[in-house]
């Protein structure tokens, strides 16, 4: 019996990446779970802004996503690690690697969350701004790095950048009143370059890379923390449609090429019909 292909998803303990977990569980994947939070209730820093703290626990885990990967009939592993610590990034790659042997599918969904994505740029330290781009842009491409050599020995390889409208465009309003701060959107900017580079240098060895634009997703953290600074989470898609384009991603052909694009998650899902049910 042929081994399944392995998919690496960080920031799988809730919202985007749990989501596109379970759709490439769906579509026969096993898949590596990576996150901060192991078991639910676990308590961290979550606030958006230097203003105030909240280390309230958010719902998700590593463990009950793990739970949901197996009911689909795959196999979960759940490698914890913290995108601001390069060593345990280095660390959860190696146990998938040693336990699994392969990666064919990295999707880079994890990002900074804490202070500094709400506040003015004259109010935020630029050692958060450095956070920002250490977990944003430095994380993923040491991921890559780590997931590369393996999909190079055999010819081929998935590598999926969640990216941001932030990214391309200026805020339609100061941040924590209805746009968000520096750190977030100049980050994401940079994390845009990395899929089409590395189509460039190694398109014609197998590999495929992709920014993965989900829209304005209906996340717990939209919900829980995102309210008072004007986001409302009743206006916003389900995780499953960034879920679902995913698993398209990796198992259509017709979405090979061209390698290096960035794609639009809301108008794939809905010209294709890919969710059922949606809009």
């Amino acid at each position: 019996m042929a081994a399944r292909e392995v998919a690496f998803v960080t920031g799988a303990s809730r919202g985007i990446g749990k989501a596109i977990a379970l759709h490439l569980a769906k579509a026969g994947f096993d898949v590596a779970l990576s996150a901060r939070t192991e078991q639910e209730g676990e308590a961290r820093e979550h606030s958006s802004t230097l203003r105030q703290s909240n280390t309230t626990p958010l719902p998700g885990s590593l463990s009950a996503t793990a739970t949901l990967v197996e009911e689909a009939g795959v196999r979960a592993l759940a490698a914890p690690a913290d995108l601001l610590d390069r060593a345990s990034l280095g660390a959860a790659v190696a146990t998938v690697l040693e336990r699994w042997g392969r990666i064919d599918v990295l999707v880079n969904n994890g990002r900074y969350v804490g202070p500094g994505h709400m506040d003015f740029i004259i109010d935020t330290p630029v050692e958060l701004l450095d956070k920002h781009l250490q977990a944003n842009v430095m994380s993923p491409l040491v991921l890559i790095k780590q997931a590369l050599p393996s999909m190079l020995a055999r010819g081929s390889g998935t590598i999926i950048n969640v990216s941001s409208a932030s990214g391309l465009t200026d805020p339609p309003a100061p941040a924590g009143k209805g746009g968000w701060g520096l750190g977030y959107g100049f980050s994401k900017a940079a994390a845009y370059r990395i899929a089409g580079m590395l189509a460039l240098e190694m398109g014609d060895r197998g590999i495929r890379a992709y920014n993965l634009e989900p829209g304005f997703v209906a996340t717990e953290r939209i919900a829980i923390d995102m309210a008072p600074f004007g986001f409302d989470a009743a206006d916003a898609i389900p995780t499953d449609v960034p879920g679902a384009v995913t698993a398209w991603l990796v198992t259509a052909p017709e979405a090979a090429e061209p390698n290096g694009r960035t794609v639009y998650a809301p108008d794939v899902c809905r010209d294709l019909g890919l969710l059922s049910g949606w809009p």
